[in-house]
């Protein structure tokens, strides 16, 4: 199996039980290094596998390093994945739940996802105008008459968002009313994500290149102790693409697909976003509104402008938006830590 850039790429997996599903990615996942978030109970032993190259943090282990910023980290909630960001030193970071497997494509043959991933990030993007044959960078495809040659070079490309097959990622009314349907349509296509234009961001299949948009992939505040869940990566979605378009840089999504294994509970899943549902008619038009000053071309400096404008912006619909601006503060002030500049 080939293994593109296997020395600047991490694989961030954040987990509550035994990594039993890495068997199935051993081909794929063996020749990269794995930083695995565990959540929860500490003292809990998680099994990983052997043969992987691997690290692995809890609780006690973010407290100890973050100090007084370890707050800003989700506890009990998938979104606690992005500590495993922060700690990362490599250019690239894919991260995937342990519930996904891998798929196959129309043919049969398993999908190699970091491959995938790893070249939607290599090729430009196209935000600025829509090719109608999606990917023009791609075998086979080109840009159609009448795209601006202007245009053609594309720019960089930020984030690169995968999709799943079998169980769709619906929200908890969308569960309950569709029990049982299973996405089982493979769409052959990558596209950029035109600039100005918002997307529901899922973390199960996410690439991104850390160097760009780390900074900006804050999973928010969730789970225990929070009003909300299950808006996590969302969150980070929205914050990156406003970002990313504020700088010029491109968002994709389309292939590759993993399989989700499971569906999670609609009724648990409901009460973690019964808020989010009322809140993101307001988040949603505020995200598409901010502006960011033109003066600011850092990732985390454009970070911190977007959370005042939340505590500002959001703080009226319920006090947690003042504090989720507070741990995106935070956030940076960790991030800085453990990424100080480099010396020029």
């Amino acid at each position: 199996m080939s293994a593109p850039l296997a020395d600047q790429l991490d694989i961030v997996i954040p987990t509550i039980r035994n990594l039993d599903f890495l068997e199935e990615w051993r081909p794929f996942f063996q020749p990269y290094h794995l930083i695995i978030v565990q959540d929860g109970d500490p003292t809990k032993k998680i099994h990983v596998p052997e043969g992987f190259d691997y690290e692995l943090y809890n609780r006690n282990d973010i407290e100890r390093i973050l100090g007084d910023k370890a707050w800003a980290i989700s506890f009990k909630d998938s979104a606690c994945r992005c500590f495993g960001f922060m700690v990362s030193k490599k250019k690239y970071i894919y991260t995937i739940d342990d519930d996904c497997f891998v798929a196959k494509d129309p043919s049969g043959k398993p999908i190699n996802v970091l491959e995938q991933h790893i070249e939607n990030l290599l090729t430009p993007s196209t935000p600025f105008f829509f090719n109608t044959l999606y990917d023009p960078y791609r075998e086979g495809a080109d840009f159609v008459r009448g795209y601006p040659f202007s245009l053609r070079e594309g720019v960089p490309t930020a984030t690169s968002h995968g999709l799943w097959l079998n169980i769709p990622d619906y929200d908890a009314p969308t569960q309950m009313v569709k029990p049982k349907e299973r996405n089982q349509r493979f769409v052959d296509a990558v596209m950029t994500i035109p600039k100005g234009t918002l997307y529901p961001m899922c973390g199960m299949n996410l690439a991104f290149d850390r160097e760009l948009i780390g900074a900006a992939m804050y999973f928010g505040l969730m789970g225990e102790g929070q009003p909300i869940g299950r808006y996590d990566d969302m969150w980070a979605g929205w914050c990156t693409k406003v970002i990313c378009d504020h700088l010029g840089i491109g968002c994709k999504t389309g292939l590759p697909y993993v399989w989700h294994s499971k569906a999670s509970n609609p009724f648990t899943n409901l009460r973690k976003e019964y808020k989010g549902i009322f809140w993101q008619e307001e988040i949603i038009p505020f995200f598409q509104n901010v502006t960011l000053s033109k003066t600011s071309t850092g990732v985390e400096d454009l970070y911190l402008e977007l959370a005042d404008k939340v505590r500002k912006g959001l703080g009226h619909i319920d006090p947690y938006f003042s504090k989720l601006a507070d741990g995106m503060v935070a956030w940076i002030e960790g991030w800085r830590l453990l990424n100080p500049p480099k010396a020029a």
